[in-house]
């Protein structure tokens, strides 16, 4: 505690993509990373969903200074054209990649509480010139405090999953139901899995990549040998609009337009109806131990098998509450950020590259970077915390210049424009709105989604840590 605090280590909290990245420009920077990990392994949250494809091909899920780390081991990055699952982006490089950072990333470490040191969140005195304190609980029951001149919190919001209620909490009844509710993409490959789903009618609620996953497999189910009667139930807190389904080929990352598309036939098929403008109040139980969902306007939908709640993720903030954070009140982002990634505003999947002005905090020194710098919007990339935690890393090195240049270009999802969270009473189809006004049961067909486009959840194709 009483050494410079130049001497001391940045503490990057998680060892997912974007902490491992920053550590690595850290290194690149001549300053010390300690990785925390909660996990048992580098990547731990990425290799629960290690089943779904990214829709981000190689080229673009590698950090620049995290290759220049492993190029003296003789590691060689995969075809940058091709795509991967995650579970082969945490074995072929998050793995890796932590091997060489060593003992320098520290796993079944759970961070517990960051502060200054001696100073709680309301002193002001000398509070600038104290290092932060961090408070780690290891899986072995031992506690620890460590003490960093900055802090990077890349742990992402995996662990956080929205609920199914339409409120943002917990309908009622969904925990109860939780034998027969999921909040992950299922893995249709592992026979237990699938077993649970096959013949099965079962309910996707959400509107982005994840619940485009989820209805594509369910599909691929219904027309296999063992997934006779597998039967999806699409449920839209919104309208069918021509945003609905992705950018499709206007997409400049072609995998992630596919994905809605991929949706597109499963309901043109007939694998899956649609119910539109449905905000779950409630999850009831009939006399067979089905879920019946309830929506907010009292509307009852029939009995369902399952559920898989994708609708998007949140940050913990629990452990960073005795720092003065800036966090937009809607997003839980940071308030210079919130403007260009807020979903009531618009629909682009688009935000020009940002660095540490738009990460900062009034507690300087302290940056939520990677999935958990979005805080409830989403669309989030890999390339995207790769460029933050490099301008991050050489602001906190003191190099302002390179701090603000920016140095990257992200692609565009081929969707802008007027779809916020919410539709207007009176929106038309074709002007950004909810071509069905009038919340009811539909049967897609092709005629009536004719131009499709997207809006995203943080899964499938984007980084969480």
């Amino acid at each position: 505690m009483n050494a410079p605090a130049t001497k001391l280590p940045v503490v990057v909290i998680g060892a997912g993509p974007s902490g491992l990245a920053a550590a690595a420009h850290l290194i690149d920077q001549g300053i010390e990373p300690l990785v925390l990990e909660a996990g048992r392994s580098a990547g731990a949250s990425v290799r629960e969903w290690s089943h779904v494809r990214l829709f981000s091909p190689w080229g673009e899920v590698v950090d620049p200074a995290a290759e220049k780390l492993l190029a003296p081991t003789g590691w060689t990055r995969p075809d940058p054209a091709t795509y991967t699952s995650g579970g082969d982006w945490a074995e072929l490089y998050l793995q890796p990649l932590a091997d060489v950072l060593g003992d320098r990333v520290r796993t079944g470490a759970t961070v517990t509480g960051v502060s200054r040191t001696g100073r709680d969140r309301i002193v002001d005195a000398d509070r600038e010139q104290q290092p932060f304190v961090v408070h780690v609980a290891h899986t072995d029951g031992r506690e620890e405090r460590l003490f960093a001149r900055a802090v990077i919190d890349a742990s992402g919001t995996w662990t956080t999953p929205s609920p199914a209620g339409g409120s943002g909490l917990p309908a009622l009844g969904e925990k109860a139901a939780a034998d027969r509710v999921t909040y992950r993409v299922p893995d249709l490959k592992d026979p237990a899995v699938r077993a649970r789903y096959a013949g099965r009618r079962t309910a996707v609620i959400g509107s982005g990549a994840s619940a485009f996953t989820a209805l594509a497999l369910l599909a691929d189910l219904a027309e296999s040998d063992d997934g006779a009667g597998t039967k999806g139930v699409w449920i839209l807190r919104r309208g069918i609009s021509g945003s609905t389904f992705g950018g499709g080929t206007a997409d400049q990352l072609p995998a992630r337009g596919a994905l809605g598309l991929a949706a597109k036939a499963a309901v043109d098929a007939g694998h899956a109806d649609a119910v539109t403008g449905f905000r779950t109040e409630a999850v009831e139980r009939d006399t067979d131990g089905r879920l019946i969902l309830v929506g907010e306007d009292g509307r009852r939908l029939d009995p369902v098998d399952e559920v898989i709640v994708l609708t998007g993720f949140r940050p913990d903030l629990s452990f960073l509450d005795e720092l003065r954070l800036g966090l937009d009140e809607r997003l839980q982002a940071p308030v210079a950020l919130a403007p260009l990634i807020d979903p009531n505003q618009h629909s682009c999947g688009t935000v020009y590259p940002h660095g540490h002005r738009e990460l900062s905090h009034p507690e300087q020194g302290v940056y939520l970077v990677g999935m958990k710098s979005y805080g409830r919007a989403p669309t989030f990339l890999a390339m995207t915390g790769y460029e933050q935690v490099r301008s991050v890393a050489a602001a906190i090195a003191g190099d302002l210049d390179a701090a603000d240049r920016v140095e990257l270009t992200l692609p565009e999802t081929g969707v802008c424009g007027g779809a916020g969270l919410f539709d207007a009473p009176d929106a038309q189809e074709g002007d950004g709105g909810c071509c069905a006004p009038a919340p009811q049961l539909v049967q897609l067909g092709a005629p009536a989604v004719a131009g499709a486009a997207a809006e995203e959840a943080p899964t499938g194709g984007c980084c969480g840590s």
